[in-house]
């Protein structure tokens, strides 16, 4: 009976190599068996770096590799959907970094093409999800600790001028929105578990790169909850989400890349009291690998359904379409 899920990495892109390789190898459902480059030089070097025993000179080559359970896609985002498509036709399962796709007619491609594979398992990399700092503030907001929630509030930005860096080349998808501001829509969607209904959405263009390197928007939903974010490529770092409730709120420090060696903390306020939780050191990309290998081994639904990424990449064309136009954009 197989007890783990053989991985094979494509590309030796730097969140595989340094943050989701290692991670994968701590698991507990989880071996990475290969990793492919365009260069046999970076494969050979990633993989000795690593510890991976097999490597490959193209990604073709390590996608007809018979002892290859699940893929993970970490390629520039305008490779995604294409790349996630071919691995599925490969029998491969796939686990694909976000954003899903470059909008949403990609990600809806993609929902169609796996439904040609119904027995294979795909899903978007949100790790935060994973955290068990967000699972306990979803426990906190489900329990009414801090009552109806009305409105969540984040902020996520880093320093980035390198114009070689994907992150800064607007033609493959780059730009903070796409970047970090994914995040930034994902966590109002997965609080409130529903999509937006209208969205409004201000972004400034590098006027070198095109790229949008300071984005905010807002969200509608249902009822009069709503969501607010700023993101940005070219600010100092610092990210934080707030989620306030009409009796309480709660602040999430790291929202996203919560450090694997160090603990975390989230904070409740409420008109009564004050409390922190703290959590000790885990690696959520660990959290994320294994859980999706399970849904494999069980044959089970994996934990966020590719309709979440369509949802997402809605979200996020409307913005784009919003800051574009200069008006709300219904949904």
């Amino acid at each position: 009976m197989i007890t783990k899920i053989r991985w094979g990495i494509l590309s030796t892109a730097k969140i595989g190599v340094q943050k989701v390789i290692p991670a994968l190898q701590k698991g507990n459902f989880c071996e990475v068996t290969a990793i492919a480059s365009r260069s046999i030089e970076k494969a050979n070097k990633t993989a000795d770096q690593l510890g991976i025993v097999k490597r490959y000179a193209s990604y073709e080559e390590l996608l007809l590799d018979p002892d290859i359970d699940a893929i993970y896609n970490p390629l520039p985002n305008h490779l995604h959907v294409y790349w996630t498509m071919k691995a599925l036709e490969a029998g491969k399962h796939v686990l694909c970094e976000k954003p899903i796709g470059l909008n949403a007619d990609g990600a809806r491609a993609l929902v169609e093409a796996v439904k040609k594979y119904p027995e294979m398992k795909v899903m978007e990399a949100f790790m935060y999800r994973f955290h068990p700092q967000w699972e306990k503030a979803i426990e906190l907001i489900q329990s009414g600790e801090i009552g109806q929630v009305r409105t969540v509030q984040s902020f996520f930005s880093y320093y980035n001028i390198d114009p070689e860096n994907i992150r800064n080349k607007a033609d493959i998808g780059g730009g903070a929105l796409m970047d970090i501001g994914c995040y930034c829509v994902s966590f109002p969607r997965f609080i409130f578990d529903e999509e937006p209904v209208k969205v409004l959405g201000q972004m400034d263009f590098d006027p070198l790169m095109k790229t949008d390197r300071l984005s905010s928007g807002m969200l509608q939903f249902s009822s009069g909850k709503s969501a607010t974010f700023t993101c940005s490529t070219q600010l100092m770092p610092f990210q934080q989400t707030n989620i306030f409730g009409d009796q309480g709120h709660i602040q999430i420090e790291i929202p996203v890349n919560a450090p694997p060696n160090e603990s975390t903390r989230i904070t409740l306020r409420t008109q009564e009291k004050t409390e922190s939780f703290i959590f000790a050191p885990v690696d959520q990309y660990t959290l994320q690998g294994d859980a999706f290998a399970h849904a494999i081994l069980r044959n089970e639904p994996v934990p966020t359904p590719l309709s979440d990424a369509v949802g997402n990449m809605v979200a996020i064309d409307g913005i784009v379409a919003s800051a574009k136009n200069n008006q709300w954009i219904v949904l």
